[in-house]
């Protein structure tokens, strides 16, 4: 038997023998990529080579690359479970030319492989094409020599890629292992094809073609080659099995998963979906993403609860989930040493999630127990649905699968309608706008020469009034400049565009912020405030110094934090935004549980040290493969190029970096965490001051504190005491009030008595108390009902503006009169409502004036309910 391990090295080994560049596995987050959420397939990395974007210094390559399918346009997180093939998460073994060889080779390498190098059986195998592909044919029935009758031509559904609607395409050839005439289903295009006897194991994708708007293919110059082949899918073929999950690798994760819930049947669906997003989850947080309510995050999110509810179906309802990550590292470990490194992150983040999810998952199963219990039909109503999913963070395909166990199905236009109808709250609700610079489309470049420069000569070469291009701007007018060159940051990397001012001898522009389109075009927006300025006109463009000075201490900080809080906290921890301003800085960060204090200053403490030692700070531009050899941190999903800045601030931190900086830590001066908070699911954000702004805010506590100090009759050293001696004598005082308020209720207790009226066998009571809180109403009213026996009581106060009701109802009468209905009788009198129970109810209202009205009405009512 060749094990899962075995397979991969395999693979990897015959192509590295045949000339390939092995190549490790990309992250499952797609650099650079806003087309995809998750990297889906082997070639995403290689995507912008294939486009003619990207150069490498190799030609072949070949890759064993974790893959996810569990959200967007490829998502199989449905079909786990209930086939013996779909995965949310699985590898992708593939080979790749970028224009080096073609077909021939493609399909040369593919038949050695699987025939010579693992020993399969021809007449096991099935090979499909193209239907207008002839080249291909011939290669496999003349060259390869694979029996006609074993070999069909497929139309464009299954056998033509694309990689969008226009751009690289091609015909594709695919290779089917046929697992024997026990398992139904017939060959490759033939109507039987959907049965499970024949299966796909690897794809050839022959990039052949450009496809234009028009939808017309021009052959490419230099035509390449894509390959994929399942990883897991090819272990069952060598294995002798015919599911995924009788593997080596997922009998030994449904093993963990059993012993972690309890359950004793490995066919279980439930333990083969554990095993299943135990890969996907493990990884996915191992590659930096956190459970949220969004993106990734959410899709994460969903299949950690899917998991969960299958645990919880198997009756474990303690976290077991997290516990299962140590078997998944000894399984994948050592061919992804990531995991490895992530795996104490990757158990905190998951054990967290359980314990969220377990505070609502039995609600959210009681209410769509109850909902099912009243179905009329066959189909859970889509605003159930939707409560579920907004309220009780219950996963649409969690819902839909306890709907198939039940036979049910789900409305889902009912759930649409209602998520359309919250989105649109949503954006009522929201002032959050793209900016008009968004749509303006520019064929150009703008040259930075701001890291050396803070004024520079320029020319004009674009300008722009509300969005739409022009051929000048007036005094008074606000628009947007083009330059050819640019000492002018813009905003990026969380860094704040630079201001500043463009000026010719009779104009000036103001320029309030600066942005950055694509790479490499900034644009300058702000008001005209002297003069007109056209396009080809000649300026100055001065960048405000004092401002960029102050921004490059906060971006410099950063770093230093970044690499601090790594240093305290663990090395899972990963930036996830920030922003830099003038003296000011954010920054977010993944991490599990707030910080506590001491935390807090051991990182500020750990910052101003850096910026004591004074490191001179160093850039160097170098490729992207010799700066993460050098331990540049780079950040997940941000695309890099080929040539890459570097910054590195003495040993402490090396990161990647576009920003500007300070030439010396020590012009920071002074880091001064004043912040500290949790913005999503195990993101925590970090605000600071920097500069003279940090001074500052030190010398305003110092006021504040010399203030407190006076105020106490203290001196700084000692007002800490101070302050403890005045609380002390502050809750004693409070503690006396309270006694006295007991002895005053007590004593207007007996003098209420005398009070109360008979209505029947019903003594009546409503009385105002003057200045009472109601804490105090409260009290008078236990004691007026234990001395009044069966008796109904209303006591109203006002302080500070404010009315303040209680009804009480002695229990013999709780049948007949009720305090909750009663109160809202009288508070309504007095421009208020409340509620509670029949025997005890509290209300408050806002106008005083009526009380007099609203304790009168309380005879009357009560005689209308017991006579």
């Amino acid at each position: 038997m060749t094990s899962s391990a075995e397979l991969r090295t395999s693979f990897l080994d015959y192509f590295a023998a045949q000339g390939h560049e092995v190549v490790a596995s990309s992250p499952l987050i797609p650099a650079g990529d806003a087309t995809l959420l998750f990297t889906n397939a082997g070639m995403v990395q290689f995507k912008d080579v294939f486009l003619g974007r990207d150069r490498r210094p190799y030609r072949r390559a070949a890759t064993a690359q974790r893959c996810v399918r569990a959200g967007g346009k490829h998502n199989d997180l449905e079909n786990v479970g209930y086939t013996a093939r779909h995965h949310t998460f699985f590898e992708m073994l593939g080979n790749f030319s970028f224009g080096d060889y073609f077909k021939r080779e493609a399909i040369g390498f593919a038949w050695e492989y699987l025939t010579k190098t693992l020993g399969l059986p021809p007449e096991r195998l099935w090979v499909t094409v193209f239907t207008e592909d002839d080249e291909a044919a011939a290669i496999w029935l003349e060259e390869i020599g694979v029996d006609p009758q074993r070999f069909s031509r497929c139309g464009a559904k299954d056998n033509f890629w694309s990689m969008g609607e226009t751009g690289p395409c091609g015909p594709c050839s695919e290779i089917f292992y046929d697992h024997g005439p026990d398992i139904p289903g017939g060959p490759p295009g033939t109507p039987d094809e959907d049965g499970d006897r024949y299966v796909e194991i690897w794809n050839l994708v022959f990039m052949q073609y450009n496809r234009d708007a028009e939808g017309q293919l021009t052959p490419l110059p230099r035509p390449s080659v894509d390959t994929g082949m399942g990883l897991e899918r090819l272990a069952a073929v060598l294995q002798g099995v015919h599911s995924n999950y009788d593997i080596d690798l997922f009998r030994r994760l449904i093993a963990a998963a059993s012993e972690a819930t309890g359950a004793s049947d490995p066919a279980s669906k439930s333990l083969r979906v554990i095993a299943d997003h135990i890969r996907s989850a493990g990884f996915l947080i191992a590659d930096g993403v956190t459970p949220s309510n969004e993106g990734r995050g959410y899709v994460l999110r969903r299949i950690i609860r899917r998991a969960i509810r299958h645990g919880y179906q198997l009756g474990q309802h303690e976290p077991f989930f997290y516990r299962l990550v140590a078997p998944l590292v000894e399984e994948m470990g050592a061919a992804y040493p990531e995991l490895a490194q992530a795996q104490g992150q990757v158990e905190r983040v998951l054990r967290l999630e359980e314990e969220r999810f377990a505070e609502t998952l039995e609600q959210g199963l009681r209410i769509l127990d109850a909902a099912i219990a009243e179905l009329d039909g066959r189909q859970i109503d889509g605003e159930t649905v939707f409560k579920l999913y907004d309220t009780y963070g219950f996963p649409t395909d969690l819902t839909a699968d306890i709907a198939r166990e039940r036979g049910l199905t789900l409305d889902m236009e009912g759930f649409e309608r209602e998520m359309t109808a919250q989105r649109e709250r949503a954006r009522a609700a929201s002032q959050f706008g793209a900016g008009r610079e968004a749509a303006i489309e520019f064929q150009g470049e703008t040259e930075f020469t701001g890291y050396e420069h803070l004024a520079d000569q320029a020319v004009v070469v674009g300008l722009y009034r509300d969005g739409e291009p022009v051929e000048s701007l007036v005094a008074g007018e606000e628009g947007l400049v083009v330059l050819d060159v640019t000492p002018f940051y813009g905003e990026s990397g969380g860094q704040v565009g630079d201001r500043g001012w463009l000026t010719t001898e009779t104009a000036r522009f103001e320029v309030l912020d600066a942005r950055k389109k694509g790479g490499d075009l900034t644009f300058h927006i702000g008001r005209l405030s002297d003069g007109e300025l056209q396009l080809g006109d000649r300026v100055e463009a001065r960048v405000d110094a004092a401002r960029r000075r102050a921004t490059a201490l906060s971006h410099s900080a950063t770093h230093l934090l970044h690499a601090a809080l790594r240093r305290i906290l663990g090395e899972h921890v990963q930036q996830k935004g920030s922003l830099v301003e003038p003296g000011r800085l954010r920054f977010d960060f993944s991490h599990y549980e707030s910080l506590s204090r001491e935390q807090i200053l051991a990182i500020e403490r750990l910052v101003n040290e850096q910026i004591r030692e004074n490191h001179l700070v160093e850039t160097r531009i170098m490729s992207l493969e010799d700066a993460k050899s050098s331990g540049a941190m780079a950040l997940f999903g941000e695309k890099y190029a080929d040539q890459v800045r570097v910054l590195r601030m003495g040993g402490f931190s090396t990161e990647l970096c576009g920003g500007t900086h300070v030439k010396a830590v020590g012009d920071i001066g002074l880091l001064k965490i004043v912040a500290e908070s949790g913005v999503a699911a195990g993101v925590r954000r970090i605000e600071a001051l920097t500069g003279q702004a940090a001074v500052e805010w030190v010398e305003a506590e110092e006021e504040r504190l010399l203030r407190l100090a006076e105020l106490v009759k203290g001196s700084r050293e000692d007002v800490d005491q101070k302050v403890l001696q005045v609380l002390e004598r502050a809750r004693r005082l409070e503690k006396e009030m309270e006694q006295l308020k007991g002895k005053l209720a007590g004593a207007a207790g007996k003098d209420l008595v005398s009070q109360a009226q008979a209505i029947g066998d019903v003594r009546v009571l409503a009385a105002a108390l003057d200045g009472a809180d109601p804490k105090t109403l409260r009290e008078t009213l236990d004691q007026l009902k234990d001395r009044l026996g069966s008796a109904v009581v209303v006591l109203g106060a006002v302080s500070d503006g404010k009315v303040s009701l209680v009804a009480g109802v002695t229990k013999d009468l709780t049948d007949r009169v009720k305090a909750g209905d009663l109160i809202k009788e009288v508070a309504a009198k007095v421009g208020g409502k409340g509620g509670g129970r029949p025997d005890m109810a509290q209300a408050g209202g806002s106008d005083p004036a009526g009380l007099p009205a609203a304790l009168g009405l309380v005879s009357g009512w009560v005689q209308a309910r017991v006579s």
